[in-house]
């Protein structure tokens, strides 16, 4: 079962990639970004690869705008704690030069989300951790 992040969760989150806690422009616009991988169409997930999940929840939260500052940052942040407690781990070598990149395309081209998806991928350890069991 896929684990979401809430409101609390994006906000904590970017606060700590931002290094101060985050001021919110439009809650609107957040709370539409955080939704995203959870959408649905006529019952079937939108987004049904975890990877397409994160890639929503990272394209909206850095288009959006829905912060004073720190989108990107924070688009970065959620989407990894977002994979990693749903068992995946950022590589703990990759390449920092590379992730900004790939945040600035994100924030101001229109780059697809097979793209973004694959991009993400790329800063993962391999093989993925098993996520943690819930319930007994």
């Amino acid at each position: 079962m896929t684990e979401y992040l809430d409101r609390e969760d994006v906000l904590t989150a970017g606060s700590i990639a931002f290094g101060a806690e985050l001021q919110v422009r439009d809650y609107g616009l957040l709370d539409a970004a955080i939704a995203r991988p959870q959408a649905t169409v006529f019952g079937v997930d939108a987004y049904p690869a975890i990877w397409d999940k994160a890639a929503a929840l990272l394209q909206s939260l850095a288009r959006n705008h829905a912060l004073v500052d720190g989108n990107k940052r924070t688009a970065w942040a959620a989407a990894w704690t977002f994979l990693h407690i749903n068992g995946f781990e950022l590589a703990a070598d990759f390449d920092v030069d590379r992730a900004e990149d790939l945040m600035n395309e994100v924030a101001t081209t229109e780059r697809g989300l097979d793209d973004i998806a694959a991009a993400l991928t790329g800063f993962a350890t391999t093989p993925p951790r098993q996520p943690p069991a819930t319930g007994a």
